[in-house]
């Protein structure tokens, strides 16, 4: 379970936006607010229709898609994978790092983290002389239902 005080992120978002010089609007703030307990992976038009579904108040399909941007550059979202001329992602604020194993008939995304994969990914970067600054892996495949049938 992901322990997140939301409102100090609004605040953080708030100040990360006033620092771009754009502006904090009720659309973007209620935005984060949808994102934050949708509580799985999404494509964005899948997010559109969410909210449209879930608020009293409309927000168009631009600001959907200029806020996802925003938020991810903000840290708060992060694009997992692009499958089918799709991009996916996931927010990420106040959860641990963690790796997919994507389904390709299905398109299940199972989250999971190894302690080992990311002992290895840390001695190859010694190894090189790299210094990491992010990394994601996805592993493509077929889930066991879908093996099964």
């Amino acid at each position: 379970m992901r322990k997140l005080n939301l409102e100090a992120l609004k605040k953080e978002f708030e100040q990360f936006l006033r620092k771009k010089k754009m502006k904090v609007t009720r659309a973007r703030l209620d935005l984060l607010d949808h994102i934050a307990s949708y509580d799985r992976h999404f494509e964005i038009e899948e997010l559109v229709n969410w909210v449209a579904s879930r608020s009293d108040r409309p927000v168009s399909r631009s600001t959907v898609y200029r806020t996802v941007k925003l938020l991810e550059e903000f840290g708060a979202v992060r694009e997992v994978i692009k499958k089918d001329k799709k991009t996916i992602y996931e927010f990420v604020a106040g959860s641990p790092h963690h790796d997919h194993l994507v389904c390709l008939n299905c398109g299940k995304i199972i989250e999971f983290v190894s302690d080992e994969i990311e002992s290895l990914q840390h001695q190859i970067c010694n190894h090189y002389g790299f210094k990491p600054l992010n990394h994601r892996l996805e592993i493509y495949g077929l889930c066991r239902d879908c093996q099964s049938s």
